[in-house]
């Protein structure tokens, strides 16, 4: 048997870790079973999340692999060999490694992680054979991913179909393969950074929110043990030997424990009862509570699972996975006075996800009086509110979890970063996704090169090459990658806003975005308008930060010049485009549409309308109008009429209460 000389980077000690047990036993019960199903650690920086995955690869014993096999197959299983290890015959060589811990970069491409052609073996013999990826190379090891919520989603999905199967099916450029891939995941991320999909959220078993350590004892602690171990790392790691070796041991016994633990009936009775407790989606939290309480009973050394196991692991099954309980504090009858049903003519004439949008226009003479009525409303709220002293600055409303923007892809050309919005980009970073004969850069798709000179071979001459490629053949990739979009809102700060509370509605609601577009690493501005001006109090920026402390400072009083805010966003928008031309800019205009100062002495809300219909011509600018007045038995439809001008959507403020809002940001985006 072969054993090669092993060098190690030196890792602090798994032992040695304190004040984060949690994450601890997350990561053991991944040694002792590492089909669990892969672990999502959660927390701020500087916590020992990437000491404590790197730290476990020690704590788990050498494995036996074959020699030559790039998926380090056990011997000892033929069942879950490879197809060139399955395949042979009589004894073959065996090495002693250490257990693979694989790093996969946020900046990893997919053909790199999942495998691909191996295009040096189809260019020197012309023949078409399978180069392993991070997935081959990290069978019977650990994967980890640093800041996995960046990663892109499909790699992500990919990742944790592999982590639960056990297998990785590769099927592209024209070859099909199958091989091993049981690893341990891990990943990490910082919330702050936004959130993985809940359908991948789901798929890791355990969850482990890790914070910094409060107790003052064990903070010294962690910094005396931090700088024994810099000062002299080789005699740290033999201080800590015995408790290394201890828990390799366990681990060990765990596993060979593991087949014969069984979990009573009365258990799953338990399992399924705290899942529904915590109102868990769908089924898997039960199958990952009973399997992850199974684990823990054989890491204790028992063959019988207690309810005390269950109780203990389940708040790492189910931090990850616990929803809000449906409100039930209103009753019936509130609700229905609160919310009333559409005529049940309307209900059946409109499309189900537009019947709350626009109530219909009331009759021509109720118009004409609701017209008469606004004028009167107006001029007594510009009035009370057009001395400056009489401002008012409005609390933020509570901001909600708003639903995931997802969008079509963009077909043009564009550059930047972030990750909201799907788009072709010409550099050399991004997804490969198909290939092009239109040869513009320098990003050669050596697949789709090979296939196209594939069928002329046998008229060629070939001159002592495998392959002749000529110069129609060659193809170049063409890449998608995610970006960020510029947000400007324009927000409507006249003395009608503080009507019925409206502004902390609306503020509440703009924070909400601000936090979203955090997250997308979107570009956010604001211009706010009021009195006889408007005003860009926040210039377009990636300080998202900046942008809430403007929204909470934002005073509310004065008239309303609705063409003035018009033609400041109008400018904004220009010059970001002038200094960012691979941007797109989404204006959201959140006013009730009234306007009653005009900028040239002209009717203001003429005045205002000429300038929209303006702005309706700047080409890649997208409106969205959300109107801010309260609907009563009278509307008078003023955003609506503007948003016509503009070429825009108008939704009500009751749909930014119920998240639609960025639903409405999406198809603007689409």
């Amino acid at each position: 048997m072969e054993k090669p000389n092993k060098q190690r980077r030196v890792i602090y000690p798994f032992a040695a870790l304190a004040g984060q047990e949690d994450l601890q036993l997350g990561l053991l019960l991944h040694a002792v079973n590492p089909r669990l199903g892969g672990i999502l650690i959660r927390g701020e920086k500087g916590t020992a999340k990437s000491t404590a995955v790197r730290g476990l690869a020690e704590i788990l014993p050498d494995m036996e692999a074959v020699a030559d096999c790039p998926y380090h197959c056990d011997p000892r299983d033929p069942g879950k060999a490879c197809g060139g290890c399955g395949s042979r015959k009589g004894s073959v060589q065996t090495r002693t490694m250490p257990v693979p811990v694989i790093d996969i970069p946020v900046s990893a491409t997919e053909d790199r992680v999942v495998g691909s052609l191996d295009f040096e073996q189809a260019i020197k013999a012309g023949q078409r054979a399978f180069l392993p990826g991070l997935m081959g190379e990290a069978n019977r090891g650990i994967i980890y991913v640093d800041e996995i919520n960046l990663l892109d989603d499909h790699i992500v999905d990919v990742l944790l179909d592999a982590a639960a199967s056990g297998i990785n099916v590769v099927e592209r450029e024209g070859i099909s393969v199958t091989h091993p891939a049981e690893f341990i995941l891990v990943g990490t991320m910082n919330p702050e950074e936004g959130d993985l999909r809940p359908q991948l959220l789901d798929r890791f078993a355990l969850c482990v929110d890790v914070q910094g350590v409060l107790d003052r004892q064990t903070r010294v602690e962690i910094i005396k043990r931090r700088e024994a171990f810099e000062m002299s790392p080789g005699a740290f790691i033999a201080a800590w030997q015995n408790e290394q070796a201890a828990l390799r041991e366990k681990v060990i016994a765990a596993r060979s424990l593991l087949p014969v633990v069984k979990m009573p009936d009365e258990l799953y009775t338990m399992a399924s009862q705290l899942c529904a407790e915590a109102f868990a989606a769908g089924h898997r939290a039960d199958i990952m509570l009973v399997r992850a309480a199974v684990t823990l009973a054989a890491w204790r050394g028992r063959r019988e699972v207690t309810g005390q196991d269950v109780l203990d692991i389940a708040p790492l099954v189910l931090a990850h996975r616990r929803r809000q309980p449906p409100d039930e504090s209103q009753t019936p009858k509130q609700q229905e006075h609160e919310q009333p049903e559409p005529p049940e003519d309307q209900s059946e004439e409109q499309p189900p996800d537009r019947q709350d949008q626009q109530p219909p226009p009331p009759p021509p003479e109720q118009q004409q009086e609701s017209q008469q009525q606004g004028d009167k409303d107006d001029n007594q709220d510009n009035n009370s509110s057009a001395n400056p002293a009489t401002e008012t600055v409005f609390a933020v409303g509570k901001p909600f979890v708003i639903k995931r923007i997802s969008h079509d892809k963009d077909r043009q050309v564009r550059r930047g970063s972030g990750r909201r919005s799907r788009t072709k980009t010409d550099s050399s970073v991004g997804r490969y996704v198909k290939s092009t004969s239109h040869r513009e850069r320098n990003d050669l798709a050596i697949d789709a090169t090979i296939r196209a000179a594939a069928p002329f071979q046998q008229s060629r001459k070939a001159n002592g090459m495998a392959l002749v490629i000529e110069t129609g053949d060659i193809r170049e990739k063409v890449r998608e990658k995610r970006i960020g979009n510029f947000m400007l809102f324009v927000v409507d700060a006249s003395g009608s806003m503080g009507a019925k509370q409206r502004m902390i509605e609306t503020k509440g609601a703009i924070l909400s975005l601000l936090q979203d577009a955090y997250q997308k690493r979107d570009r956010v501005g604001m211009v706010a308008f009021k009195g006889d001006r408007a005003e860009v109090l926040l210039p377009p920026t990636n300080s998202v930060e900046l942008a809430q402390k403007c929204l909470v400072e934002m005073p509310v009083g004065g008239k309303t010049p609705l063409a003035a805010g018009l033609t400041k966003a109008q400018e904004v928008v220009r010059q970001q485009l002038k200094r960012s031309p691979h941007m797109r800019p989404i204006v959201i205009i959140l006013s009730d549409g009234k306007a009653n100062v005009a900028m040239a002495g002209d009717k203001p809300l003429a005045e205002a309308h000429r300038v929209a219909e303006a702005m309706r011509e700047e080409l890649d600018i997208k409106y969205i109008v959300v109107d801010t007045e309260q609907k009563g038995l009278l509307s008078f439809g003023k955003a609506q009429e503007l948003a016509v001008r503009l070429g825009a959507e108008c939704y009500t403020i009751e749909q930014l209460k119920v998240d639609s809002l960025v639903d409405i940001v999406r198809g603007a985006l689409a």
